[in-house]
C-alpha cells in the first residue's frame, strides 16, 4: 500500500489557515503562539527597556506583527549578525464598503470592492463568510472599541448568470467588479427595504446596538476548510496560501531561535497586496523605527542600526509561480520551479524581487548546508510577472535582501495549490536561518 499519510506540517499549515481569517486574525493567531512560546508583548507606545536574552513582539495597528529575539552577548560587539525574515498578512478578498447594505428586486446585495488582484470567476457561487473587525463607541471619541469577528459560516454567495442568459460565458467570462461580484445576503421584505438591513443583521450578530457600531473593515472569504489532495495526498488546496505559508514558516523559525548573540527578527507587514505603502506596511518605517529603538536601547550607540544593517540580511518570504502543466508556455524556457521540488529563490534584472549574486549564493548555501531543496524563479522576458516586500522594505532599511516563498499554482484564486512538501522545506529553511 502507497504511503498517502497526510504531512505534518500540511496539517498544521491548514489550521493555521483556518484560523486566520483576516489580516486582523492573522497577527491574533500569531501573538497566541508567540505568547505559548514564551516570547512578552510590548506596547508601541511605551518606553522599552531591553536585556539580552529577551524575546518579545508587538503588533502594529492590529494587522502587522513584529517579533524578534535578542542574544545572550551585547549586540555592540563587531560584525554581531542581524537576521531578519518578512512575510505579509493580507491577501487578495472582498472588502465591505461602508453602508455596504443594498436591495435589488427584493434581494439584499452587500456593495464590496476588491482588495488585492483577485481572479474574479473563482470567487463565483462559492459559500463565503465574513471576518474582520467592528469599531463600536468607547468612552469617549478617541478611545472607540475594536472587537474582533470571524462569523465561521457560510452567509453570502456570489451567484453566476446562468449560461441560458449568457451564452458566450465560456468564450469570454469577463466580471465586472462592481455589476456582477456583489454578494447575495438576504431577503429582504418591502418594508425593509429603506432600513440598512446588513447593519440590523451586524447589531444583532455582534449583540450590540446599530447606533454603537461607528464602523467597521470586513472582507467576505471561502469558508470551505483546506485540505490536501492528490492520489498520495502530494498537494495541498486552500484558500489564503498566499501568503499564510510564509507566515507559519517565519513564527516557526522565530518561536524555535535562542541567538547566542546578534538580533533575529520577522517581520509581518499587511497590504503587500496593495502596494504596502501604509502605515504598517513594508514601505512604511515601522521595521527601521523598531530596529533603532532596539539597537539604541541595548547598545547606547546612535549608529549601531546601521552597522547591524550593514552586516545584516533579510529574507523576503513570499509565494512563488510554478510552471502550470496545462499552461507551461507561460513559464521561462530553462528556469521552471515545480510542486514538491523545494523552496523558490526568486530574481528578476528589474529587482521587482529583492536580491543580488552574494544574497542567492548565501541562500543556497544554506539550504545545501542543511539538505533543503532549493530551486529558482525568473519571468519570462516578454512578461512583467509579480512583485513583492522585499525590495520595498530593503529600500527603507537598506540591507542585503533575497526573496524567496513556496510555489503555487493559481496565485490569487479564492483557492489555491501548492506542493505539501514544501511548506516543511520553508519552514526548515527559516529555521536554519533564524538560528
Amino acid at each position: 500500500m502507497t504511503n498517502t499519510a497526510i504531512p505534518a506540517a500540511a496539517e498544521e499549515l491548514l489550521h493555521f489557515i483556518q484560523c486566520s481569517t483576516s489580516p486582523f486574525h492573522v497577527v491574533e493567531e500569531s501573538a497566541k503562539r508567540l505568547l505559548r512560546a514564551g516570547f512578552q508583548e510590548l506596547k508601541p507606545a511605551d518606553s522599552w527597556r531591553l536585556a539580552a536574552g529577551e524575546r518579545c513582539f508587538l503588533r502594529v495597528y492590529g494587522s502587522a506583527l513584529l517579533a524578534f529575539a535578542i542574544g545572550e552577548k551585547p549586540l555592540k560587539r563587531h560584525g554581531t549578525p542581524l537576521l531578519m525574515a518578512a512575510a505579509h498578512t493580507d491577501f487578495p478578498c472582498f472588502r465591505l464598503k461602508p453602508a455596504a447594505g443594498m436591495t435589488h428586486d427584493g434581494c439584499g446585495m452587500l456593495n464590496v470592492e476588491t482588495y488585492g488582484g483577485l481572479i474574479l470567476r473563482t470567487w463565483l457561487d462559492r459559500p463565503l463568510s465574513l471576518a474582520g473587525k467592528v469599531v463600536l463607541r468607547g468612552k469617549d471619541a478617541f478611545h472607540p472599541v475594536v472587537r474582533l469577528v470571524d462569523f465561521q459560516k457560510p452567509l453570502v454567495t456570489i451567484p453566476s448568470l446562468a449560461i441560458h442568459m449568457d451564452r458566450d460565458v465560456n468564450k469570454d467570462g469577463a466580471l465586472n467588479a462592481q455589476k456582477d461580484m456583489l454578494p447575495l445576503a438576504a431577503l429582504v421584505e418591502k418594508e425593509e427595504e429603506k432600513k440598512d438591513f446588513f447593519l440590523t443583521w451586524l447589531a444583532e450578530a455582534c449583540e450590540t446596538e446599530k447606533d454603537a457600531i461607528l464602523s467597521y473593515d470586513l472582507g467576505a472569504y471561502p469558508c470551505e476548510a483546506g485540505c490536501t489532495l492528490g492520489l498520495r495526498n502530494e498537494f495541498i488546496s486552500s484558500p489564503r496560501l498566499d501568503n499564510l505559508t510564509s507566515v507559519l514558516a517565519c513564527l516557526k523559525g522565530i518561536e524555535e531561535t535562542h541567538p547566542a548573540e546578534g538580533l533575529r527578527l520577522i517581520a509581518l507587514f499587511d497590504n503587500e497586496e496593495v502596494g504596502s505603502r501604509t502605515k504598517q506596511g513594508a514601505g512604511s518605517a515601522v521595521l527601521g523605527d523598531v530596529l533603532r529603538r532596539i539597537y539604541q536601547d541595548l547598545s547606547g550607540e546612535s549608529d549601531a542600526v546601521c552597522r547591524a544593517l550593514a552586516d545584516g540580511f533579510l529574507l523576503s518570504v513570499d509565494v512563488a509561480h510554478a510552471v502550470h502543466p496545462s499552461h507551461a508556455a507561460k513559464s521561462d524556457p530553462v528556469v521552471r520551479p515545480a510542486l514538491g521540488a523545494g523552496v523558490v529563490l526568486k530574481q528578476a534584472a528589474s529587482q521587482s524581487y529583492a536580491g543580488d549574486a552574494e544574497a542567492s549564493a548565501v541562500v543556497r548555501a544554506l539550504a545545501e548546508e542543511h539538505e533543503i531543496p532549493w530551486q529558482r524563479f525568473v519571468n519570462r522576458s516578454d512578461s512583467r510577472g509579480g512583485s513583492t516586500l522585499g525590495a520595498i522594505a530593503s529600500s527603507f532599511v537598506p540591507v542585503r535582501t533575497m526573496d524567496i516563498g513556496a510555489p503555487v499554482l493559481a496565485m490569487h484564486s479564492a483557492r489555491e495549490t501548492m506542493g505539501a512538501a514544501d511548506q516543511a522545506s520553508l519552514e526548515r529553511l527559516l529555521t536554519a536561518f533564524l538560528s
